[in-house]
């Protein structure tokens, strides 16, 4: 694993990047845990299968309605504080849910916990952004934690099927001790920051508001497309009034005297790619991973257990994230590396294509591995590059947009896979090889999504290789080509002859 960077600003570059770390994989691994167990807790508490799946819905809710909201608080209201206050919402919530007896509570603690997630996060990943300098550091920086928390999700499904073997409770009580470890080490390491200014003007409270009800509206409308044609007139109509909103959000935005967006933050295109693509790929990502779960456990009969430690390889990003990846951004820039790991998605989700009924493990790993490549070559990269170049006071809000598009990516991704496998089951007799072609059918939308998300890169290409050409010509040539810090700094320069 490479040298872990010095916090231009805090001095205290391990134990604040390893808190900072253990935030977002706190994140994965919880949202994993609870997949692994919903099976169990439906058959305890004797829920419906649609309040079994708002159990996973609600949390998708509260952290995709207010995700951007919480990017832009952590930089209007101090991100020391954002992230201390939310994380001891996301503890207490956690415990809420252990403790529940009924489907509702349960329901509730999870919608809370995404809410505190979506303001824990962001302000997480933009005290990243504001305590390393831009460039190798803080790239080095974003790539670690990226690759935790996607290491944390993919362990996390493991932790929670040995978990639930213990009792399903201590999905919801695990992450509460640790959450509680991270806040007492967070008191301690977080630099403290001025407390902010009150805006002159005041806060843009009616842009708040609609951009709330905006976002959970439409993550309301995608969250129910896996319903297909049941309740079609109240999922039509979400998504329609939730994009009213979004247009009436414009318009206040472009009004207000002090904006909670600014709308100019758009015209930067190479921050807007970075989230359609990860829009694009992480819906692709837990699309696959979902349906190839239904397809181990309901069609094969594996235990989740068993299920979740086949999927393990896919974790293997945990370990080539911060080891591989940052010497692939170093040598080829952000956009191709990106654009590397769409092309092996691609092969991935393609290679299962064929998938049939008494494949063997074998025949499962090398689309299980590549995918697991794919990500730590794109997730890292498509992080650094929706925060590159950004200013620093509106850290919070691109780390805040980037989460946003994140997170309806996996709500898309799932929802959409879920609504074509049922429209291909509709079709057959329900026989085995019938529901083998329903999975196979659903498979096609990860293609679909990654050769999308593969166009969109794809933009990116020319725009970097410029980039990085005029940084390189631009640095100053050094006898031992050490860092000087200029823009094009951590690349290899030539060194001239004595």
């Amino acid at each position: 694993m490479p040298t872990v960077p010095t916090a231009g600003k805090t001095g205290r570059s391990w134990p604040l990047l390893l808190v900072l770390c253990g935030t977002i994989f706190l994140e994965g691994s919880d949202v994993a845990m609870l997949a692994v167990a919903v099976p169990t807790i439906r058959a305890d508490l004797g829920l419906t299968t649609a309040s079994a799946a708002w159990v996973m819905s609600g949390y998708v809710l509260g952290y995709a309605g207010f995700t951007l909201l919480g990017g832009r608080a952590a930089d209007l209201l101090g991100r020391r504080r954002m992230f201390l206050t939310w994380l001891g919402v996301f503890l207490v919530f956690s415990m809420l849910g252990g403790f529940a007896i009924n489907g509702w509570v349960l329901v509730v603690a999870r919608f809370v916990t995404g809410v505190a997630a979506a303001f824990m996060t962001p302000a997480a990943m933009s005290i990243i952004t504001t305590s390393y300098p831009e460039g190798p550091q803080r790239d080095q920086a974003l790539l670690v934690f990226a690759g935790v928390g996607a290491g944390g999700f993919s362990l996390g499904l493991v932790i929670g099927g040995l978990l639930t073997e213990l009792g399903w409770r201590w999905v919801f009580f695990a992450p509460v001790f640790l959450a509680g470890a991270i806040l007492l080490a967070a008191l301690r390491l977080l630099p403290a920051e001025p407390r902010p200014e009150p805006a002159p003007r005041g806060h843009d409270l009616f842009g708040a508001a609609s951009a709330a009800a905006a976002m959970l509206l439409l993550a309301y409308g995608i969250v129910r497309l896996e319903h297909r044609g049941e309740g079609l007139g109240l999922t039509l109509g979400a998504l329609a009034a939730g994009m009213a909103l979004v247009a009436a959000f414009t318009v206040i935005e472009r009004r207000a005297k002090a904006p909670l967006v600014r709308l100019g933050i758009f015209r930067r295109a190479a921050m807007v790619r970075a989230d359609v693509g990860a829009l694009l790929f992480v819906g692709a990502f837990f699309g696959f991973q979902f349906v190839v779960t239904l397809y181990l456990q309901e069609l094969r009969g594996w235990s989740s257990l068993r299920t979740a430690i086949a999927l393990l390889s896919m974790g293997c990003d945990v370990v080539l994230a911060p080891a591989l990846t940052p010497r692939l951004v170093n040598r080829y820039g952000n956009s191709r590396v990106v654009f590397g790991g769409f092309l092996l998605a691609i092969v991935a989700y393609g290679l299962f294509l064929p998938v049939d009924r008494d494949w063997s493990y074998a025949a499962m790993f090398p689309s299980l591995i590549i995918a697991g490549t794919a990500f730590a070559l794109a997730y890292g990269p498509l992080t650094i590059a929706a925060t590159d170049s950004v200013t620093e006071e509106e850290h919070g809000l691109a780390s805040g947009l980037l989460y946003t598009f994140t997170q309806f990516g996996s709500a898309v991704g799932i929802s959409t896979v879920t609504a074509v496998y049922g429209i291909a089951a509709l079709g057959g007799d329900g026989s085995p090889d019938a529901v083998l072609d329903a999975y196979r059918t659903s498979l096609v939308v990860p293609v679909v999504m990654v050769l999308l998300g593969a166009a969109v890169s794809a933009l990116g290409l020319r725009n970097g290789a410029r980039r990085t050409a005029r940084h390189e010509a631009a640095a100053p040539v050094t006898r031992d080509g050490a860092d000087d810090g200029s823009p094009g700094h951590g690349r290899r320069r030539p060194t001239p002859n004595p």
